[in-house]
This record gives structure tokens, sequence and C-alpha cells, in this order.
């Protein structure tokens, strides 16, 4: 019995090491991440950038509410009571986004792992942003996953607001490979 009590003592002990390292990572400026849309691992918190970075945002709430009904993304801090999305910025100012059912293509270049889906997981139904051409204004972007095939972005909600982004995120130390 003793060693059982050991065992759980040492159990315990871990697990709120591991809840205080965490802690201090955020404290610091570091963000671990543990979706699906992002490999999973410790980013530095930085800045916003635009192209090629990823990038920390709130959608409207009439927007985002359906990915908290849907469990995509646990609670937090934006209006509608979820988490920060966690995406890659795919396309800034200028660019030209063509959306099909093959997927989010910029400049030309299909992304991988883009084209929508008309269920999630679940099997429950997702419906696309409107198939077209697009020219990103100014106050834009595109946000996808390249990394998870099942991922709610753009081609979902279409673009965001650039005023949306809270900061950009450094991949520091990943850990998963794609699903």
């Amino acid at each position: 019995m003793r060693k059982n009590r050991r065992t759980a003592i040492l159990i315990s002990s871990c697990g709120v090491a591991f809840i205080v390292f965490i802690w201090a990572l955020g404290k610091s400026g570091f963000r671990v991440n543990t979706t699906n849309s992002l490999p999973v691992g410790i980013y530095r918190v930085i800045p916003f950038l635009h192209h090629e970075s990823f990038a920390a945002f709130c959608l409207p709430e009439s927007i985002g509410r359906l990915s908290m009904e849907r469990g995509y993304r646990p609670r937090g801090t934006c209006p509608d009571g979820g988490a920060p999305f966690l995406k890659r910025v795919v396309a800034v100012t200028g660019d030209r986004v063509f959306l099909s059912g093959s997927g989010i293509a910029v400049n030309g270049e299909l992304l991988p792992k883009t084209a929508p889906r008309v269920q999630d997981r679940s099997g429950r139904p997702l419906q696309p942003w409107a198939f077209g051409n697009y020219v990103v204004s100014p106050d834009e972007l595109w946000v996808a996953s390249t990394y998870n095939q099942y991922s709610y972005d753009s081609r979902y909600f279409g673009p965001i607001r650039s005023a949306s982004v809270l900061y950009s995120l450094k991949s520091v130390l990943t850990v998963s490979a794609p699903e």
C-alpha cells in the first residue's frame, strides 16, 4: 500500500509541475499548441506578421459560435467564449485566391489539404464559402491549415479582418506529425 501512495504522490507532483511549466511558458511569451490546426508544440508569441506566419485571431460571434457549438475549439477569451483560432496566414493584400472543390489556391498555387469537406468528422454538414475568385483587400487575410484537412478555416468562413488578429506565433519546438 505504501508503494501505491508514493506512486500517486509522484504522479500528482508531476502533474502539478507540468501545469506550472505551462503557466510559466504563457507568462514568458510562449504558447503551447495542442490543437490540430498546427503541429503540437511550443510557439513564441510575436507581434503580428503577415504572409507565411501563424496567426491567433477571434472571429465575429456569429461566425465563431458554430465552432464552439461543435467543440472545434476549447473555451477561451474570444467574444464567442472560445479560444482564439490558430491558423497559417495564406493570403494577404493583393493576393489572388481561388476557392473551389479542390481547395484554396493562392496566386495560382493550390494549397495542400485545403479541399472543403461537406461534413465534419462527426458527420455534421459543413457549408464552404462561395467558390470563386477573390482579390484580398487591404484589411483582410485568408487563413488555412495546410496541416490538417479537417481544419475549420477560410474555406468555410472566408477572409478574416486583419484587425481581428491578436498576435503571431513562431514555432520553437513541435512534436507531432499530421494526422
